[in-house]
């Protein structure tokens, strides 16, 4: 497991004074404003900012760094991964996951059949959807105890209740 947990990215500018978009993964959306420190990715390299406020914009989150204070230096922020350290995040009750675990764990059917990697997940209106790749890509509903019957953070494992032709 990674040291680095992803939140959110950076997406756009929000007026002349610094802000910006931010397209969040946490849940609820406005959720990211509630970490201290947060880091951008740069460069390849993480870098520290604090959140100086931050509130829910429609479908979105709008954000103030501290020290980013006009729509140039804002722009620089564009595209970056907003992440916290691992430590920051509370742990998940029984049964819950955060999605950075779930990704990279081999995907096998009941049957023991390889499907794949966890590439990433989807949110969806009705259950998240696990991206798996393998020989080809499949999209599979992370509903534990019908389609997701085990995790094992572990062994790295998925056991999915799930045909490999479909």
């Amino acid at each position: 497991m990674t040291d680095w947990v992803v939140l959110g990215r950076v997406s756009g500018l929000f007026g002349v004074n610094g802000w910006v978009r931010v397209f969040s993964y946490t849940e609820p959306r406005e959720g990211i404003t509630r970490y201290h420190p947060v880091f951008l990715q740069r460069q390849g390299e993480w870098r520290e900012f604090k959140i100086e406020a931050g509130r829910a914009h429609g479908a979105g989150v709008v954000l103030k760094f501290t020290d980013c204070d006009d729509r140039d230096q804002a722009a620089a922020l564009i595209q970056s991964d907003i992440a916290v350290r691992r430590a920051q995040l509370p742990p998940p009750r029984p049964g819950e996951y955060y999605w950075a675990d779930l990704e990279g764990l081999r995907v096998v059917t009941l049957e023991g059949v390889e499907l794949g990697v966890v590439s990433h997940l989807l949110a969806t209106g009705a259950n998240d959807v696990l991206v798996v790749k393998g020989e080809r890509e499949r999209l599979l509903p992370f509903v534990q105890g019908q389609v997701v019957i085990e995790v094992n953070l572990e062994q790295r494992l998925l056991r999915v209740d799930w045909d490999p032709d479909f």
